[in-house]
């Protein structure tokens, strides 16, 4: 792409692209649980709950954009697969892209501060840690990302943190079961990282970008990814324990089977595109599954 291209600026399109809808469901599955979580302990605070999925939602497009910047000023994402890259494919200038990063994480520490005014003020350093999460995955001068932490980094963030918080913010107490249901959320996020990082194996291991994909190597990523999907589903079930009706998940079973099949059969490049699409769908299905169950 050509540097009058980029000084021409990404289309609205592009933009959108960019931000990588196919990996929003992260941002709304655990909000959606959360807020069930506080239906079932009685007390809902609507206004509460669409601030903390401005917020998640805000997050997750924010660390997309910065992604998508760091990697493009670092020159470690000039052969993709996937969606289309701002900066690397020369769509947008560096600090455009990184304008849009800040604008989410700005978006998002407004809503954050308006729930945490309004409930504790633990969360403003909650908040914080969300959106220096959100950065440094492979922002900064050592990147967690490229150290293979960015599974761990997800799980807490998009599983624990996000869930636990969402209930929170109208409960105003933690319980038992805000944890239990944050697991298969976390797991399933994990999953989306994993198909997404095995579709960039190679070219991450050709320029040092040590993910987890990198240090397992490609089968023992694929058996990964297999691993989180199975115990997502295996946790999500055992949630049942605590509130019978989310022993729906059970329905999301059969959106499983393409991803997993895909995965463990040895696709790749495109295929491995589709496999992250079908993971997005599986984890948004089972996590409003979980949560309507949760809620009955």
């Amino acid at each position: 792409m050509s540097t009058h291209a980029a000084r021409a600026g990404a289309t609205p399109a592009q933009w959108v692209a960019g931000a990588r809808p196919r990996t929003l469901p992260v941002a709304v599955v655990p909000v959606a649980v959360g807020t069930a979580v506080a239906s079932a302990g009685g007390h809902v605070v609507w206004w509460r709950a669409l601030l903390a999925l401005v917020v998640s939602l805000s997050i997750q497009i924010g660390t997309n954009y910065a992604n998508d910047y760091s990697d493009g000023v670092r020159g470690t994402d000039t052969v993709r697969v996937g969606p289309i890259r701002l900066v690397a494919g020369g769509l947008a200038p560096p600090a455009a892209v990184r304008a849009a990063a800040l604008s989410s994480f700005a978006v998002a520490a407004l809503a954050g501060l308006a729930l945490a005014l309004s409930t504790s003020l633990v969360l403003l350093a909650v908040g914080v840690a969300c959106l220096l999460a959100g950065w440094l995955y492979t922002g900064g001068p050592r990147p967690y990302g490229y150290a293979g932490l960015g599974e761990l980094f997800v799980f807490v963030f998009f599983g624990l943190v996000a869930v636990v918080g969402s209930a929170y913010v109208s409960l105003g107490r933690l319980s038992a079961l805000e944890f239990v249901a944050a697991v298969p959320v976390g797991l399933l996020a994990v999953a989306l990282l994993v198909v997404n990082n095995l579709r960039d194996l190679d070219n991450d291991a050709r320029s040092g970008k040590r993910t987890l994909a990198v240090r397992l190597g490609d089968l023992g990523t694929r058996r990964l990814f297999v691993g989180c999907v199975v115990l997502a589903i295996v946790s999500a079930d055992a949630v049942g324990f605590l509130r019978l009706g989310a022993v729906l998940v059970i329905l999301a079973v059969p959106l499983a089977l393409g991803p997993v099949a895909v995965v463990w059969r040895r696709g790749t490049g495109h295929d491995l595109v589709e496999a992250l699409g079908m993971t997005g769908r599986l984890e948004l299905a089972l996590g409003l599954l979980l949560a309507i169950g949760i809620a009955l």
